[in-house]
């Protein structure tokens, strides 16, 4: 017999009742618990069982539409069978919205896992083993709630934060290593790309028959250059299962391994692995959009990850992307995800895909993901004369002219707001705490974001602007990667080619509007703070363009603007740094007037001033601080002092009163706005450290700078300090003031007290003449001439 042909009439009369006695309109309210029956009629006293029961009985009702639902989920874990999908037909309507909500926020578990019941018995070496369900497939493993790892080498070191994949060693998967593993095939390699623009990653397929590993993928990163020679780590190896909270599933004789952690009562243990990559979907269209649903309070959890899967090429720009994620909206109008966790999932968390309007996340805590937090992305035919890969070149002569999308399949209109997001790219390393490509008018607000393999929001490309980012806090970014920064973007449009300062400047100089068909409306970036010690603060990378950029508290990297046009930037903060002009166009059509600098322009192969670089405020005692090349135009005007901030020790740079800055037209902003406002994530939520003021002097005739690379602190050499390395003064050299482990420095050997005076033999005095050293040496490994203890040593670099 046909359950709705007899059983739903008699429900929907019981479930129906309340809402007829409050009249026509009134809400009507359901209820799911675990110890629920989809067969109930899913009152207060009889719930459903899962949501998919819920959702089924409403789509029978009648209601959806004519009136708000709710249906509230009493505290559990729901696992899931199958994802939980929502269509068209599951819609509400503007006023009578159709709510899932957890009865409690936080205490009602989606899981796309399923617990183990199993019999534990030792192995050996503190190993441990038990007998798995036939077939049965484990990409991750939860003991008492928390991911444990699988069988890696080198081993996993949490205090190593800032190092590829907190351990790397160059012979990871190497013939000598392989010799070692009777059958390595399932297995993976995660390297980190030769430049440290992300990560490869590779399943194992075995050997051959002279013992070196096979295997296949690497089509994870945009940018296909071969995987860096030193920065890799295998897993999922028998032969490595050696730490404490590591695990090894053998599919063929249904055995798991595992190593508990000291402490760890296995015979009580729950153990839990992971089934679904999607936990739930949304899946409608432009014409049927799935409308008006929100999900409220949940967490989820046990979500697959999808690394071997992120293959399609974002535009130019560096990223590949995984279209999915632990929720995944297609094809959606008003839906809102509120006030949700998602713990530990393996691949993205949230991903709006293409065609959706309004989409509404608020008060999320998004941790410990594998891949981003949020992503935004819109249809590749969507893009008028797209291109898929760095060198790839249009002929600007014959390109259509059309501003804007050719349809309307790409996100609009969606917020991000009063988040929590960290621990981000656990698993990639070409992650952000927000991703946006593809897609127009995309807010981001009141978030914190830190933890991150790579940029804490990343805007891949110019189509098609207007974002707008306000009041985040995004900070320890970029933590194991390279030439990024805690913001980034990409404006590789079809008017972007990699000869750029040729062919790309004789069409816009011919038509000025060409920069402006992708990126149509402005991106607006105001009221933030920023910290990367590993890149830039700001870092508007690439082709970049129509950028307004203010109010912004900048703590260590400064403001990058690379070829681009149209960037303006106003009333800015760089504490110890400034402002980093990298290869301009001619007529840029560029603004940087109005900030607070620290140090001089950071110019590289500029050539062309823009429109205004002029007015700025920089806090320094030396006059010639404003002197650049006459040709350029630049700092006519500006104003040499030293400031006086209100507190700056605990992070507050607003200027007190009578500041000379203001006759400048520097305006204070506040500095107790950054970051998340929810109470209980505010509570949780970290913030960054906030740097000592330094101050840019000047003696005898010579300035002493400090800046910050690859995650250290370094220094021109002033004043008799040439004599505390046994060094003349005409030699110079950059002086590197510290090396924090984990830095860039530290583990290519540099340590504090080091001077480096030639870089691949070129002389190297002042840090202008070291970062135009670096840059044209461009990516490669470098040869530095370093002065340790006043003796000579040659140290080679891999950046």
């Amino acid at each position: 017999m046909n359950f709705f042909s007899n059983t739903v009439p008699k429900i929907l009369a019981a479930a129906l009742l309340s809402s007829v006695l409050y009249g026509c309109g009134a809400k009507s309210i359901y209820y799911v618990a675990p110890q629920g029956n989809d067969q109930n009629p899913g009152t207060e006293d009889s719930p459903f069982a899962s949501l998919a029961g819920a959702r089924d009985f409403l789509r029978q009702s009648g209601e959806l539409g004519d009136k708000p639902i709710e249906v509230i989920v009493r505290p559990g874990v729901y696992y899931l069978p199958e994802t939980l999908r929502f269509e068209a037909k599951d819609s509400g309507s503007e006023g009578n919205e159709v709510v899932y909500r957890a009865e409690i926020e936080g205490e009602s578990i989606l899981s796309g896992g399923s617990r183990l019941e199993l019999k534990w018995r030792p192995y050996r070496d503190g190993i441990y083993q038990a007998i798995t369900p036939e077939g049965l497939a484990i990409d991750q493993l939860f003991i008492d709630g928390k991911s444990q790892r699988m069988a890696r080498y080198p081993n996993y070191d949490p205090s190593k934060k800032a190092q590829a994949y907190q351990g790397f060693a160059a012979d990871a998967f190497s013939k000598e290593r392989a010799a070692r593993w009777e059958d390595p095939e399932g297995g993976y390699i995660h390297a980190m790309h030769i430049s440290r623009w992300g990560g490869y990653h590779y399943r194992i397929t075995g050997k051959d028959d002279e013992g070196n590993v096979t295997f296949e993928g690497g089509w994870q990163n945009n940018r296909q250059m071969g995987m860096h020679e030193e920065y890799r780590m295998v897993e999922n190896i028998f032969e490595e299962l050696d730490a404490e909270g590591e695990w090894f599933h053998n599919q063929k004789t249904n055995t798991l391994y595992y190593k508990p952690i000291a402490g760890e009562r296995l015979e009580e243990a729950k153990v839990e692995v992971v089934r679904l990559r999607h936990l739930v979907e949304f899946q409608g269209s432009e014409s049927q959009p799935v409308r008006h649903i929100t999900l409220k309070g949940f967490v989820a959890r046990h979500a697959a990850r999808t690394f071997m899967d992120t293959k399609e090429p974002l535009l130019r720009s560096d990223w590949a992307i995984y279209r999915g994620g632990a929720f995944k909206l297609s094809g959606t109008e008003d839906v809102s995800i509120l006030d949700c966790e998602f713990d530990q999932v393996g691949g993205n968390a949230i991903f709006v895909n293409e065609y959706n309007r309004d989409t509404l996340v608020r008060g999320c805590h998004i941790h410990d993901v594998g891949a981003s937090g949020v992503c935004f992305v819109g249809d590749p035919d969507a893009v008028r004369d797209p291109l898929f890969e760095y060198a790839e070149v249009n002929d600007l002569s014959k390109i259509d002219r059309t501003v804007g999308p050719k349809t309307n399949n790409y996100p609009s209109g969606g917020i991000v707001e009063d988040c929590l997001i960290h621990g981000i790219g656990t698993v990639e390393r070409q992650p952000a705490g927000v991703q946006i490509s593809m897609a127009m008018g995309i807010t981001v607000r009141d978030t914190s974001i830190y933890d991150t393999a790579r940029a804490g929001i990343n805007i891949s490309d110019g189509t098609w602007g207007g974002h707008l980012i306000e009041r985040c806090d995004v900070f320890d970014t970029v933590l194991e990667t390279h030439d990024h920064g805690s913001f980034n973007s990409w404006g590789r449009d079809r008017f972007w080619r990699n000869d750029h300062l040729t062919a790309t400047q004789a069409a816009v100089d011919e038509d000025p509007d060409l920069p402006f068909l992708d990126a149509m409306k402005t991106t607006v970036i105001r009221n933030s703070r920023w910290r990367c010690d590993h890149g830039w603060d700001i870092d508007l990378d690439d082709g970049s363009s129509n950028y307004d950029i203010y109010n912004n508290l900048m703590l260590r990297g400064g403001l990058k603007f690379r070829e681009g046009f149209r960037r303006r930037a106003w009333n800015n903060i760089a504490v110890n740094n400034g402002f980093h002009p990298h290869v301009w166009f001619r007529n840029s059509g560029d603004e940087v007037f109005s900030n607070i600098f620290m140090i001089p322009h950071q110019e590289i192969r500029v050539g062309f001033g823009g429109k205004r670089v002029d007015g700025n405020i920089f806090h320094s005692n030396d006059p010639s601080i404003t002197e650049y090349d006459e040709a350029w135009n630049w700092e006519n005007n500006a104003l040499v002092a030293e400031l006086e901030f209100v507190d700056p020790a605990n992070g507050d740079f607003r200027l007190k009163d009578g500041s000379p800055a203001f006759d400048y037209g520097f305006e204070n902003f506040p500095m107790d706005q950054f970051g998340v406002k929810k109470p209980s994530l505010k509570a949780i939520a970290r913030t960054p450290d906030i740097p000592p003021l330094n101050m840019v002097s000047v003696e005898d005739g010579e300035e002493a700078v400090d800046a910050f690379w690859q995650g250290g602190r370094i220094h021109s050499l002033d004043g008799e300090e040439f004599s505390a390395y046994g060094v003349s003064k005409e030699d110079g050299g950059i002086a590197i003031l510290d090396a924090p482990a984990g830095s860039g420095l530290a583990t290519n050997g540099l340590v504090a007290g080091d001077l480096i005076q030639k870089v691949n033999g070129h002389p190297v005095s002042t840090l202008p003449d070291f970062f135009a050293a670096l840059d044209r040496l461009g990516d490669g490994s470098l040869e530095l001439l370093v002065i340790r203890n006043q003796q000579a040593k040659v140290v080679a670099f891999e950046r």
